[in-house]
């Protein structure tokens, strides 16, 4: 029989997920402005698409059931970490490194926790850059930081994990060892053939692989408290950002 929340307790709930949803699409805002911005002021676009999800209320419940925790609108804040969701496709490996880097510099949002599987994959062979962000809510006279789960991968290092969850699902959790042998077999050759396209792209737009080509400079960004205490420090425009960005995708 399917787990399900109390009355009482999915009325909390969905009060619960329209505050997520609004944290959702705040930082979904921020994140479609950085890909148009890229599309219309520069030579290339580290984001291919972006997706998102608040995870439906059947899919909370068993999850609590599966950490043996109440089935309660407070228990799914403290306990459930990807309440909220967004998924980030990217081009190539460094990309992904990159993109890290500018979310790291936009006002307003705190990186409470990041994990890098690329470097470091799970013993299942999975790869992605995993970043769990607090962004600020206001409502009812009261801000609220909304944590959401952020995944950065490329699109072959999708397509694996897409495979992998099919097969965690059909198996129940337990993968026959000889289909977990191959998975790991293929994020390696994945992994290697993502480095080897990135290679055929430099070489293509002429620019050495040797180099960093995201390394980005070093850049202020005024804190309130200092604006009504002096004008000298200006915050970074969006020309000068253009420039930078600019320097940082020609190499």
């Amino acid at each position: 029989m399917a787990v399900r929340f109390s009355s009482e307790e999915f009325a909390k709930l969905k009060e619960l997920l329209l505050i997520y949803e609004w944290g959702y699409r705040t930082l979904l805002t921020k994140l479609t402005i950085i890909q148009e911005d890229f599309e219309h002021f520069h030579d290339g676009n580290p984001i291919d698409y972006i997706r998102g999800r608040i995870k439906a209320p059947e899919s909370i419940a068993e999850k609590l059931q599966r950490l043996g925790k109440e089935i309660t609108a407070l228990s799914a804040r403290d306990h459930i970490s990807d309440i909220a969701g967004i998924r980030i496709i990217c081009a190539y490996t460094r990309d992904i490194y990159h993109l890290v880097e500018l979310l790291k510099i936009i006002p307003d949002i705190n990186i409470s926790d990041e994990k890098d599987y690329m470097q470091h994959p799970k013993p299942s062979g999975y790869r992605s850059y995993h970043l769990m962000i607090e962004i600020p809510v206001f409502y009812s006279g009261k801000v609220e930081n909304v944590a959401i789960e952020v995944q950065i991968r490329t699109e072959a290092m999708n397509f694996w994990a897409t495979l992998e969850h099919e097969a965690q699902y059909k198996y129940a959790g337990d993968i026959p060892e000889h289909l977990s042998n191959e998975l790991v077999v293929c994020a390696d050759e994945i992994a290697a053939l993502d480095n080897r396209m990135f290679v055929i792209h430099e070489n293509i737009i002429g620019r050495r692989t040797d180099t960093n080509p995201y390394k980005l400079p070093t850049l202020h960004c005024e804190d309130p408290a200092e604006r009504s205490e002096t004008k000298q420090n200006k915050p970074v425009r969006g020309r000068e950002l253009r420039r930078s960005y600019r320097g940082i995708r020609r190499g």
